[in-house]
């Protein structure tokens, strides 16, 4: 490990929990010159998730109290504090508002994180979004639905992600399933599910919408892809996730709404995930990340579209100059080429053997694939998929028409069963 003074002349950021997408931000750092450290925010690592790579890192610091924690980190100069996932959002912002780096401060850290403040902030900013109810009382939410908003409602927990615990209920029994399926139990994040947020169904197509956000408040969109999903039972599972060009429509109105999302909720530097429905009355907030995208591949968002988050986010960080002359204002991605990502559905059951990688080269092996990454290993048990966190397998496909796209996806749905081997 380089010691501070080793490092005076060194660009250093700080990144907080570099699960997830966190992991791609050293490459990018050092692309530019720069280290990377990386700081735990809780005791111990999370066994929910697989645990950080921290070989890229200069160091990892376990973090304690904001004031010893804002001089440890002192020590190497900083220019930025980011978060590598969900839980890193607000340590960061603490973090950078008292070390006095860019940041989004703490204010609105929590609408942030927890879902249902997000939206109450939303609708005293006067922006569309859901209507909802957060309780611990099954009654109290059968009852609201039944008076407020009517069937169907979604029920999910505070504050995960990858459509954890997320349910649609149409009707009591529904609710009274989703809310005991949800209370008591632990998020992905390890955190206690003491209560639920229950919101009305808002119907229409879903998006994600990618940004970034510089010094000086710039802000550059990096993507904006459809989903299709599919609903069975009370999840609606997620099959794709399709790369439109950017003057295309819906576009201009999921971006200029978002930008209202982003002042409400004071996102005004770093990256930005969100997830917006097109819903009769105008774009609705789903919810929003103040952090990379969690399913984004840096090489593959380099191919379809014109830069990534992370490397846009590094630059944003290490050269700000630079980040203000390129992305000045309000600036929108070029879309390079077709593409989709294809998040795979299984109906197995069972604990897995071994990966067959004879069947895996094959789909790697298709003329648009960039990437296929199973995310089940031996020893993992396979589920039949009920979200983004049980899906087995994620395939990144590119091509120059969505004819070939369209041919190959059909190709992996043959397959993608038969890459895992069961006991």
């Amino acid at each position: 490990m380089e010691s501070p003074q080793s490092l005076s002349r060194t660009p250093v950021g700080v990144v907080v929990d570099g699960y997830s997408a966190g992991k791609f931000l050293p490459a990018a750092f050092r692309r530019l010159g720069a280290e990377v450290l990386h700081l735990q925010s809780t005791p111990e690592f999370l066994s929910t998730v697989a645990p950080p790579d921290l070989s890229p890192y200069l160091a990892n610091v376990v973090h304690q109290d904001l004031e010893r924690t804002a001089k440890e980190l002192a020590e190497y100069a900083p220019v930025c504090v980011l978060p590598g996932q969900e839980t890193g959002v607000m340590p960061a912002d603490l973090i950078a508002e008292r070390m006095g780096l860019p940041g989004n401060g703490s204010a609105l850290s929590l609408a942030r994180r927890d879902k249902y403040e997000m939206i109450e902030t939303l609708r005293r900013a006067g922006i569309h979004c859901a209507h909802q109810l957060k309780s611990s009382d099954t009654q109290e939410i059968v009852a609201w639905a039944e008076r407020e908003t009517g069937y169907p409602v979604v029920v999910k927990p505070l504050s995960s992600a990858s459509t954890d615990g997320v349910f649609i209920c149409r009707d009591a029994d529904d609710i009274r399933t989703a809310a005991a399926a949800v209370l008591g139990t632990y998020d992905i994040f390890e955190r206690r599910n003491t209560e639920v947020v229950v919101q009305s169904c808002l119907q229409g197509t879903e998006y994600i919408v990618d940004v970034v956000r510089g010094p000086g408040g710039g802000r550059h969109v990096c993507g904006v892809w459809e989903y299709e999903k599919t609903d069975i039972g009370a999840k609606r599972i997620y099959d794709k996730d399709i790369l439109l060009a950017p003057d295309s429509e819906p576009v201009a109105a999921l971006v200029a709404y978002l930008d209202t999302v982003l002042e409400a909720l004071e996102i005004r530097f770093g990256a930005a995930h969100a997830e917006i429905i097109m819903t009769p009355q105008g774009p609705a907030l789903v919810e929003i990340g103040a952090r990379l995208n969690g399913l984004m591949d840096p090489g593959f968002h380099d191919v379809c579209m014109d830069g990534n988050q992370a490397d846009l986010l590094a630059l944003a960080c290490v050269r700000p100059d630079a980040y203000a002359r390129r992305f000045a204002g309000k600036t929108m991605y070029r879309k390079r080429r077709e593409a989709l990502v294809y998040h795979g559905q299984t109906s197995l059951d069972g604990v897995v053997a071994a990966i067959d990688e004879q069947v895996l080269a094959e789909i790697s092996a298709l003329d648009t694939v960039h990437l296929a990454v199973p995310r089940a290993a031996p020893g993992d048990r396979l589920r039949p998929t009920t979200d983004l966190l049980s899906s087995p397998l994620r395939v990144f496909m590119t091509a120059d028409d969505r004819a070939q796209l369209t041919a190959d996806h059909q190709r992996i749905l043959a397959l993608k069963d038969a890459v895992f081997r069961l006991v």
